[in-house]
């Protein structure tokens, strides 16, 4: 999501007192953030991601680690028995290939092998409704850097953000919210995280419609920012959309430990964690419970009580293991959690 899909930032990587995210994660947000020049070497939170950087990050990392990178490939079967997969069938330009291991580790983001595979899982609320929207990410260009840093904060907490007037004007419609997030990703670029999309991500053909959508979006902004906040991007250009849609929910697997909204408030440790998270509960609302006003969003947003310093919570091995497979492991948003 940080390349193909222009996430434009971090999320948080600290507890407020110390980074809490180690191992490969410290590794990878080093060697990004050593190619911001305009980033302080100590700053740890909203971290904004150069694309191009992250994708030779990524290609060397995994090289130097043994693995065999194959680009253009989807999953397309799942031959699978007794709880066990034998084999995955991809598709690429060699055409129908099928690849066996001893484990499969499914990171669609989707958890398309371990649905395919037969496993259980949840999608939405307990009626498998209400999704949580997705975004496409965008990149303006030719910005002024000065005017952007030192103008109003474009984020929805700011009442003086601009979102408010292009939203209110009534000649952007496609801008159905006030979601905006922002990040200063290279001289005169600035990525965005805005905009909101109501669909099942594992629907093709909603998924398609989608990125259409999304893009008419972020020219929306565009005009809507050059309108309303001209010192700024009075010239700016929409140089690029992700070509990954930002989905922020769609299949979590049944594990074997599911994480709840209690292990968080608990601030809940395991023994047998494998990571540790200081993050918000950062839940963006259904179709039906869009925000009137500026107050109902904002009390929609911290609804949950944030973390104190030095405070976060594990998340456990099994929440990495769906039930009834037994050679499969699940990672990313798909893991078992409420």
């Amino acid at each position: 999501m940080g390349t193909n899909g222009l996430v434009p930032a971090w999320t948080p990587y600290s507890d407020k007192e110390k980074m809490v995210y180690r191992g490969v994660a410290e590794k990878v947000f080093r060697l990004s953030t050593a190619g911001l020049p305009h980033i302080p070497a100590d700053k740890l939170d909203w971290v904004p991601i150069s694309a191009e950087r992250l994708k030779q990050i990524y290609d060397n990392e995994v090289s130097a680690a043994g693995a065999k990178i194959l680009f253009h490939t989807h999953l397309s079967h799942v031959d699978h028995a007794n709880g066990e997969v034998r084999a995955i069938i991809v598709t690429n330009k060699g055409g129908l290939s099928a690849y066996r291991a001893k484990v499969y580790i499914d990171c669609s983001g989707d958890a398309d092998l371990c649905a395919w595979a037969g496993a259980q899982f949840h999608k939405g609320n307990a009626q498998g409704e209400k999704l949580m929207p997705a975004t496409l990410c965008f990149t303006l260009t030719n910005v002024d850097d000065y005017a952007f840093t030192h103008g109003p904060f474009l984020h929805p907490c700011n009442p003086e953000s601009p979102i408010y007037k292009i939203r209110e004007c009534g000649r952007y419609p496609v801008i159905k919210t006030i979601h905006l997030c922002s990040e200063l990703v290279g001289p005169g670029a600035v990525g965005f995280n805005a905009g909101h999309l109501w669909i099942d991500g594992t629907n093709p053909q909603a998924l398609s419609d989608a990125m259409r959508e999304g893009r008419q979006i972020a020219q929306a902004f565009r005009d809507g920012l050059a309108e309303f906040h001209p010192k700024a991007f009075g010239n700016a250009y929409l140089a690029n959309t992700g070509n990954l849609m930002g989905l922020r929910e769609t299949r979590r697997v049944v594990g074997d430990y599911e994480l709840t909204l209690t292990d968080y408030v608990n601030r809940q440790s395991f023994d047998d964690e494998i990571a540790r998270n200081s993050y918000f509960i950062d839940i963006h609302f259904a179709k039906d419970q869009i925000p009137k006003n500026n107050k109902e969003h904002l009390d929609f947003e911290h609804k949950y009580v944030g973390y104190g310093k030095g405070e976060s919570h594990g998340i456990p091995y099994r929440c990495l293991c769906p039930q009834g497979l037994k050679n499969v492991l699940v990672a990313g948003r798909s893991i078992s959690c409420d």
